[in-house]
């Protein structure tokens, strides 16, 4: 309300109006995406549940390697995230002139006079800060979820390619972990090698299409504020780059709107970063599913192999509103 109240103070004034324009555009889509997250909790802890039930089932190293490298990735993520964030907060928090505050903002008393002077610049440093982490936290909930999919699906791929291996290699178990010996490569499998394989292959077929499923769930859960946050980060970006270039006398507030500028580019990449690598993602388990010595099989597992190749045709995508699609193609796009 304090800069819709501004906005109205100083409409006209260009250079004053984009100063609060971003500021209110920012709280508007932050807005949007905590309401979102509460009114579609259960969806989202539906989410979180499936994929962390599933992740937990598996056994193998490289498995467990890869569900590691892919915490690891989310991790550094939102590292960086909450770092240029953190920074840009203390430079607007610092970059008040005299008698000013960080944020222009309209108060329905005067705030010019102590003590409601220092009040305000408390809650406004105060809130710039629980902003900032309500932010990181969202977005990276959503980028979280996308990354857990595709996790979700590399893993499937693993299985695939490992469809044969119980049958021709020899199992160390130990208590925490299993080990794989080659023994030998049949040229052709025996029929209880072919059906305990086909069921293997059902069950990959089962854990993709419930991947899938979660993709949808996304899709649907995350759509709309993810559109809005594209869109208000196209518009803040602009004014960003406006107030770049005609405030260039406070080096403080010079520098937080160009360490804003770089939070807002690096929220769009790891959106378009993580739908780019699901798209891949569930491309590869097509190639996973050729890697199986599918020429030392029956014409009926052959069918089942193909079968699962086809499907997996379709790539899973990330679309913002049937209008952005995420992907490295878009955040080049919002870059240039």
């Amino acid at each position: 309300m304090t800069e819709v109240g501004d906005l109205c103070h100083i409409w006209g004034n260009l250079p004053l109006m984009t100063g609060t324009a971003f500021i209110l555009l920012t709280n508007l889509a932050q807005v949007l995406k905590c309401l979102n997250i509460v009114a579609r909790r259960r969806t989202i802890i539906k989410i979180i549940t499936d994929g962390s039930k599933d992740l937990s089932e598996e056994k193998s190293i490289e498995g467990r390697s890869i569900i590691e490298s892919f915490n690891q990735e989310t991790r550094q993520h939102q590292l960086c995230f909450f770092v240029i964030t953190f920074l840009t907060a203390i430079g607007w928090a610092g970059s008040a002139e005299k008698n000013k505050f960080p944020l222009r903002a309209w108060y329905p008393y005067n705030a010019n006079k102590s003590p409601a002077y220092e009040l305000t610049y408390v809650h406004q440093v105060f809130s710039i800060f629980t902003v900032s982490i309500l932010n990181v936290s969202q977005d990276t909930l959503v980028t979280t979820l996308i990354a857990q999919c595709r996790c979700r699906l590399r893993l499937v791929g693993l299985s695939l390619r490992n469809s044969f291996n119980d049958q021709y290699f020899t199992e160390e178990s130990t208590s925490d972990t299993i080990l794989l010996k080659s023994d030998s490569n049949p040229l052709h499998f025996t029929p209880d090698q072919e059906t305990k394989a086909r069921k293997h292959i059902k069950s990959c077929a089962i854990r993709h299409q419930k991947a899938l499923e979660t993709v949808l769930l996304l899709q649907n859960t995350f759509s709309e504020p993810t559109f809005v946050q594209f869109a208000v980060t196209l518009l803040i970006i602009c004014a960003t780059a406006f107030q770049l270039v005609t405030q260039t006398s406070n080096f403080v507030r010079l520098v937080s709107m160009s360490t804003y500028l770089l939070d807002m580019m690096f929220q769009v990449f790891i959106y378009c970063y993580q739908g780019e690598h699901l798209s891949l993602e569930s491309e590869e388990i097509a190639e996973a599913a050729y890697d199986i010595p599918w020429y030392s099989c029956s014409v009926r597992t052959r069918m089942s192999i193909l079968i699962v190749m086809v499907r997996c045709r379709r790539v899973a995508t990330l679309i913002a509103c049937a209008f952005t699609t995420l992907s490295l193609t878009t955040f080049m796009a919002v870059r240039s």
